[in-house]
């Protein structure tokens, strides 16, 4: 129920970052159980219609094929499955957060967020985990300058640097532990006698990481919201995309150019 409530939360907070901003928010499915990971490119706002007529919520048609014969392996089995979702927005301007302290930057509170969504059990911004496997000359986003812009050919801070959101697109993973009422009870301890015993299994769902998606689109959205608002003033919607518009138009125009490209 608590869940439900963030959802509904989170779905204002996406509308609000659209019509104000142009912001859009989208989640997909990356993996389910040992299911091959999707690694292609980021779903677009167009493709959310898509993702959420796929059975498992995934963007890529190999990689939902691949997750469904997981989920069958497993239910054939008696198990359960976690995975990984990925929440994907686009639009965001340069400099939301903070550089000034741990708990003001913007990864931290969007890692605090998601990290609260039941049985997540870890998060990543960008390529996260990944980027601790490579070298430093090439773990991070060169700068250059394109036609008198400056742009980055590679997005793997996932839109944010030094607690500060760039202008590109911001990526967010979050992992999912499997569901813990496994059909094949899991021993434990019957807390009445302190006897060994094995849990009593009603009912579950062998995946839910396809919901997890959803709220954590919802968590983003509400992390993101609360930064706008801070930022750019929430009275109302023509409040804040007046103040986002005096913002950009004293930001340099090499950056601006970079931003709406």
């Amino acid at each position: 129920r608590e869940t439900a409530a963030r959802v509904a939360a989170g779905t204002v907070a996406r509308a609000f970052l659209k019509q104000a901003l142009g912001v859009e928010v989208v989640s997909h499915v990356i993996s389910i159980g040992a299911s091959k990971p999707y690694d292609g490119p980021v779903p677009q706002p167009e493709d959310l219609a898509a993702i959420d007529d796929s059975p498992v919520r995934a963007f890529d048609k190999a990689a939902e094929e691949s997750m469904i014969t997981e989920i069958e392996a497993a239910k054939k089995d008696g198990d359960t499955l976690g995975g990984v979702v990925e929440v994907v927005v686009s639009g965001l301007p340069v400099g939301l957060g903070s550089f000034i302290s741990g708990d003001n930057r913007l990864d931290s509170q969007l890692a605090a967020a998601v990290m609260g969504i039941q049985a997540i059990k870890g998060v990543e911004v960008g390529d996260g985990f990944e980027t601790t496997r490579r070298r430093g000359s090439v773990a991070h986003d060169e700068l250059h300058i394109d036609g008198g812009r400056i742009v980055r050919d590679t997005d793997r801070a996932g839109g944010i640097e030094g607690g500060m959101t760039t202008g590109q697109v911001l990526r967010v993973r979050a992992g999912m532990k499997p569901i813990a009422t496994v059909p094949n009870a899991l021993p434990t301890i019957d807390v009445a006698t302190g006897d060994e015993a094995k849990a009593h299994h009603q009912r579950s769902d062998v995946s839910a990481v396809p919901a997890a998606g959803v709220v954590a689109e919802a968590m983003v959205a509400l992390v993101l919201a609360d930064a706008v608002t801070e930022k750019f003033g929430g009275d109302s919607v023509p409040e804040t995309r007046r103040n986002l518009e005096a913002y950009l138009a004293n930001i340099p125009e090499t950056l601006v150019t970079a931003i709406e490209a």
